[in-house]
């Protein structure tokens, strides 16, 4: 498909399912917590996606080649993917799908802080300083607001925030160090070649590796590893290349909306006026954020 300068119904429609497909995740780990250990399933998540994605590789005639110089960011690469998805997988265990929609998703906010230090060419707007304050106000009130007993923990959302903050990082490492350089598939396969050990071992530190075990927990995994972690991902790199990155960017403000949304409607979490105005702040943000400048073309 031919590189555009726009996004045009396809692109739009394609962004807007994996955003539902994001949102659906986060309910998909939280009812996965009961059946298995988080850590253990994060683990067993990315070993599943692995096989997943060397097969795709494999029928699509990709090749595999591990490019000189990029061993040392790729292991970087692979080290934050497992200390994100141990931690969400905690998070989500602890707190609610709503508050981890929205601390998880603030990505881009420290994304952009870094960048204005460590990248060229991403110097802060004012409009972008000023999505930072927004965002950075709606993670304040959400951490402030401790909610009823069992409803939040901040231990949970600590944890919610660190993995933003590790997403930040790959998605720098993906820009900047020598593993950018290698195609989509082979930042994909670091991630996931070194998680997946990293996460199983540091299971054996947290308990059972089973929990309440019914038969949908199994379908739930299947779900993240067939549909996020290895093709989803890869759908998204592929809109990537196809459309511009400021209007892939755009939608991520959908993400922890539906996130809050499928909480509420599938797992009946309470929507209290502070989470509302802490969602509407972050998504706002993220808008500013990632809305293109005047002097650059869309």
């Amino acid at each position: 498909m031919e590189r555009k300068t726009s996004l045009d119904m396809f692109g739009i429609l394609s962004l807007t399912g994996f955003a539902v497909l994001l949102g659906v995740n986060q309910v998909a780990i939280k009812l996965g917590n009961g059946g298995f250990q988080p850590v253990f399933m994060a683990g067993i998540r990315s070993l599943g996606a692995l096989l997943v994605l060397l097969l795709w590789m494999r029928l699509r005639g990709v090749e595999f080649r591990i490019r000189p110089g990029t061993v040392p960011s790729g292991i970087l690469l692979g080290v934050l993917f497992a200390i994100e998805f141990s931690c969400i997988f905690f998070a989500l265990d602890l707190t609610t799908v709503a508050r981890t929609s929205i601390l998880f998703y603030t990505m881009p906010v420290w994304l952009s802080f870094a960048g204005h230090f460590l990248l060229e060419g991403e110097r802060l707007s004012p409009m972008k300083l000023a999505g930072q304050g927004l965002a950075v106000l709606g993670v304040a009130i959400a951490v402030l607001d401790r909610g009823g007993p069992g409803d939040a923990s901040l231990l949970g959302d600590a944890l919610a925030l660190l993995a933003a903050m590790c997403w930040a990082g790959i998605a720098l490492l993906a820009r900047g160090a020598p593993v950018s350089k290698t195609r989509p598939e082979m930042q994909l396969f670091w991630q996931l070649a070194i998680s997946a050990p990293l996460l199983l071992i540091l299971s054996l530190w947290f308990g059972p590796f089973i929990r309440d075990f019914q038969i949908y927990h199994l379908g739930l995994l299947i779900f993240q590893i067939v549909c996020i972690a290895s093709l989803g991902f890869l759908f998204w790199f592929w809109l990537l290349s196809v459309y511009p990155a400021s209007s892939v960017a755009s939608f991520s403000f959908l993400t922890p909306i539906l996130g809050v949304i499928l909480g509420w409607a599938l797992l009946r979490e309470d929507l209290g006026a502070s989470i509302i105005i802490s969602l509407t702040l972050v998504c706002l943000g993220l808008i500013l954020i990632n809305r293109p400048a005047k002097d650059r073309p869309r």
